[in-house]
């Protein structure tokens, strides 16, 4: 553990982004023994968003009015350009959150998924003031941002806002070196600032939870009984600086695995360092699609492209050679919504698209490989 703005806060953090469903809605029972099991093992943090579907709803019925306000640490986010048509609107959002929650405060609060192409917004609906307002007043103890872009923006960002207490940041071993995602460069920029972090996205949205077959091996060869999951959340958790990594857990069975290796938290030894290096290289020359199935892309899509379905079903061919699982993957998620060949090319989704992703094209490739 390390300790940040006077508190110790432990490594791991539950990301409230994709909690168990039964059937469309949020299972509320399988999610309340998720946070039983996470405070039990003393882990304090929990991170949902406004814009996360029932997320802020249902952390208020499985930890708000189950546990002591203090037993727990809770962040959310208010976003300017999802939901948000105008400025009253944005700053309607944490009003929203305070009922949805009923926290009473948030310990932690972010200006939500900054990219090259929404940031001045934040300006622009004076959101900066409006968070530096809330922490006056006591209803928010700590605030920053979430940011996907490249680090001469961060940079620029946090020479204009040296007041942000931290920043959330998209950090695995995958993306360290991928110029679409710069975790390296990034993370570098933020320390050279002094700001603690908090890292998201460490498994790559579950990607790498089931790297391809060669990393797999590497692993294997090196621990059989260490989960792929477990390597990359250890990866960002052994970096200077971190205050705690998210894991996005959708199951009882995730919440185990990561408590397994995470409760008396081991940083990555050198030879673990060196596997990790080997790792990299491998997935350097991969062909897979750095989706992490956020789901952004999906909100405006005219067609209703299940496009993070469509990206999983291609990653089963394209990383692990699964041509099988991966036809009936795509199946599924055209059956669900519309074939790739329906993309018009509008690139809402690309705009929207926090890894920056050539979607359009992808679906293109899609469509050759699967239709």
């Amino acid at each position: 553990m390390s300790d940040y703005f006077g508190k110790d806060v432990p490594k791991l953090g539950f990301g409230l982004m994709r909690l168990p469903k039964k059937g469309v809605v949020t299972d509320i029972e399988q999610t309340k023994k998720m946070v039983d099991l996470f405070l039990e093992a003393g882990f304090t943090y929990f991170d949902t968003a406004f814009v996360y579907p029932g997320s802020e709803t249902a952390i208020r019925k499985a930890l708000v009015e189950r546990y002591p306000r203090d037993s727990y640490t809770l962040c959310t986010k208010i976003n300017a350009f999802m939901l948000a048509p105008t400025e009253k609107a944005a700053k309607n959002q944490f009003y929203t959150s305070l009922e949805r929650t009923g926290a009473g405060y948030f310990d932690y609060y972010l200006l939500h998924a900054f990219m090259e192409n929404n940031y001045k917004k934040y300006d622009k609906f004076h959101l900066w003031d409006f968070v530096k307002e809330q922490k006056e007043k006591g209803l928010v103890k700590h605030f920053g941002f979430s940011y996907h872009a490249g680090p001469e923006l961060l940079d620029q960002i946090l020479t204009e806002h040296p007041e942000v207490d931290f920043i959330q940041l998209q950090i695995n071993y995958a993306d360290w070196e991928n110029p679409s995602v710069s975790s390296r460069a990034n993370y570098e920029v933020a320390r050279k600032h002094g700001k603690s972090i908090v890292v998201m996205e460490p498994v790559k949205g579950g990607t790498l939870a089931k790297p391809p077959k060669e990393v797999r091996k590497l692993f294997d060869e090196y621990n059989p009984d260490m989960s792929y999951a477990s390597w990359a959340i250890r990866f960002v958790a052994s970096l200077d600086g971190i205050i705690t990594v998210l894991s996005g857990m959708s199951d009882i069975a995730q919440m185990k695995d990561n408590i397994s290796y995470m409760k008396d938290f081991k940083p990555l030894n050198e030879d673990e360092q060196r596997i990790i290096q080997e790792a990299q290289r491998i997935l350097g020359h991969s062909s897979t699609i750095p989706c992490t199935a956020c789901h952004y892309c999906v909100e405006g899509c005219p067609e209703n492209i299940k496009i993070p379905d469509i990206f999983s079903a291609m990653n089963k061919q394209l990383g692990n050679g699964q041509t099988d699982e991966a036809q009936k993957a795509y199946a599924e998620a055209a059956a669900d919504g519309s074939p790739a060949s329906e993309c018009i090319g509008c690139k809402q989704c690309e705009r929207a698209c926090p890894q920056h992703l050539k979607i359009t094209e992808y679906l293109k490739q899609a469509e050759e490989m699967f239709e």
